[in-house]
């Protein structure tokens, strides 16, 4: 059965599958930004198995699938960048949604005097806002996110600077997330961790290290008694 850390002070979350259900946004950019470059369009499913490693990748990889290689001349591979980031900041949420029982969950963990924060290898141009008009960052104490390539997961540095800021030790904060890179984050920073099920994550052992959660809620049922 899955159980949490007696001294459990913090939960952060990955963002992405985790708290926000964002591919149809996502692959609507994508696609977006296909069409504009004379390129095919690809199926939402193949845009899911995309993401996790920040834009620039999703990008890259998107037009690799698409055209069947990358551009060669780096000035077109910085367009379609460029042009990606513009359309998905113009539609970061018109069908993207809160996932069920998130809103609550955070509220109940807050209220068990737990910190909470989000942690994602989505750039904060798109990360902040997004959790804003959703509605969840009056909830979070903060958003650390990886603008810069070397602190994307499945590197530790975004759980450490998190756990420092909190002042606690990694132990004490448990990660929440839906991919393999998110429990590879967990694993080097020293952060317990658990993965929900309903997320993009393709690429988690059988039985994730600590578990898994079905609905966010069962994090509520699992919580140690706090004195």
């Amino acid at each position: 059965m899955l159980k949490l850390p007696d001294r459990l002070r913090a939960v952060a979350f990955d963002l992405d599958g985790t708290l926000i259900d964002t591919m149809p946004d996502l692959a609507a950019a994508v696609n977006l930004m296909l069409r504009m470059l004379g390129a095919r369009e690809l199926p939402e499913t193949s845009v899911r198995a995309l993401v996790g490693r920040g834009v620039d990748q999703l990008v890259l990889q998107a037009l690799t699938e698409s055209l069947g290689t990358l551009p060669s001349h780096p000035a077109q591979r910085s367009a379609a960048i460029a042009l990606f980031r513009r359309l998905y900041a113009q539609g970061l949420y018109r069908r993207s949604s809160v996932y069920p029982g998130i809103a609550q969950t955070l509220r109940a963990l807050a209220g068990a005097g737990l910190s909470l924060c989000c942690i994602t290898n989505k750039d904060s141009m798109f990360a902040v806002p997004l959790l804003e008009t959703a509605g969840l960052s009056e909830s979070l104490a903060f958003t650390l996110c990886a603008d810069r390539a070397e602190l994307r997961k499945p590197r530790p540095q975004l759980l450490l600077a998190a756990c420092s800021r909190l002042a606690i030790a990694p132990a004490e904060m448990l990660y929440v997330g839906d991919s393999g890179l998110d429990m590879q984050a967990a694993q080097a920073a020293g952060c317990p961790f658990v993965a929900v099920t309903y997320g993009y994550g393709t690429d988690l052992p059988g039985k994730a290290a600590g578990g898994t959660l079905d609905g966010i809620a069962e994090l509520l049922t699992l919580l140690p008694q706090r004195a």
